[in-house]
């Protein structure tokens, strides 16, 4: 797949035919598909299932059957959702083996499979490439029960090792057949352009870059790393669209988030302007809040990754398709959005 170009020179975004199409640039819709990675065809927003298995996020195993209530309401076609993110350390592989169970309990019912995307933890102690990141995908594979990782990504730039040497570890999961396509996340933009140019070594196109990225984080776009991703071929995936909870209309000054809630951490009394505007924006689209802040998200060419543990969560996560934000709007946003920071360990990108 050839970068820059690949944008411009396919078919408008939507066409589930496009090749190379990584962003919406039209009206997000339940029947637009987006190509990552010359490889796999994804909806323009996608589930994070963290808090499914985590404890993090409070999970018990008795919350398994709102889960597979949500993935069902999720698999109806009205929705358009057909993908979901994980990792291997959410929950210690749990999150992937409730998926495993869903994707079973799909494939008895007959329903489609969708793409379901996990990442490799590179803890700064894991030296032996490839064998290290082989063996976590197998053990993934394991997990979630499938024979191949449609997407699998390097979850943090906490690798001792080169990115080099950790993308011949990529390249060799793509050509042992674990893996369709392969992405990094929390990556800068120097570090995405290395792994773009040594997975492309291989022939293997990088397929996207995961960071976090809301209303209450644009330093993505600030710093110019969306723009340089798209020039590359390689799709955004925005994890923490919602601010973790502070962009849903739940929370306010007197009912604050939970303090383990760490990303955009922001104290509520400071996003007061920015949640006031939602309000009114969505009340204007006849939309919940979440919809609004998913809606932005995709406007900016991410994939947003919203987070919903019950039926009527993702529901309201799918309204965020069918209509597009004016450039009035997002510019009322932005006059009162955050930029966010870098982290020195985690978040480069």
């Amino acid at each position: 797949m050839s970068s820059s170009s690949s944008i411009a020179d396919s078919p408008p975004a939507g066409n589930p035919q496009a090749p190379g199409v990584i962003y919406v640039q039209g009206v997000p819709t339940s029947d637009t598909r987006l190509t990552l990675g010359a490889s796999i065809l994804v909806s323009p927003m996608a589930i994070g299932t963290w808090a499914w298995g985590d404890s993090t996020w409070g999970y018990k195993p008795e919350m398994f059957d709102d889960i597979a209530a949500t993935w069902e309401a999720l698999q109806e076609e009205s929705s358009g959702i057909n993908f979901f993110d994980t990792a291997e350390i959410y929950g210690r592989g749990e999150s992937e083996r409730i998926i495993g169970r869903l994707l079973k309990r799909s494939e008895e019912n007959g329903k489609p499979k969708p793409v379901i995307a996990t990442k490799f933890i590179p803890f700064p102690w894991k030296l032996n490439y490839p064998s290290c990141l082989l063996n976590a995908a197998k053990g993934s594979m394991e997990r979630l029960g499938v024979d191949v990782i449609d997407l699998y990504q390097i979850h943090g730039p906490i690798h001792l090792r080169s990115i080099e040497v950790v993308a011949d570890a990529l390249a060799e999961a793509v050509k042992l057949g674990l893996v369709k396509a392969v992405g990094v996340s929390n990556y800068s933009i120097d570090q995405t352009v290395r792994m773009h140019a040594a997975l492309a070594k291989h022939g293997i196109q990088l397929a996207s870059n995961q960071v976090e990225f809301s209303l209450l984080r644009r330093y993505p776009e600030t710093s110019g790393l969306i723009a340089k991703c798209h020039e590359l071929g390689v799709a955004v995936l925005a994890y923490s669209p919602l601010g973790m909870g502070r962009l849903s209309g739940k929370y306010s000054a007197e009912n604050p988030p939970p303090s383990s809630r760490k990303f955009s951490n922001y104290p509520m009394t400071e996003l007061k302007p920015l949640l006031t505007i939602m309000e009114r924006i969505a009340k204007e689209h006849d939309v919940p809040m979440t919809a609004v802040a998913l809606n932005y998200t995709i406007c900016k060419g991410t994939i947003p990754l919203g987070g919903a543990r019950n039926p009527e969560q993702a529901r309201q996560n799918a309204k965020a398709l069918g209509w597009r934000l004016s450039d009035k709007e997002i510019e009322e946003l932005e006059s009162v959005a955050l930029i966010g920071s870098t982290g020195f360990i985690w978040q480069h990108g």
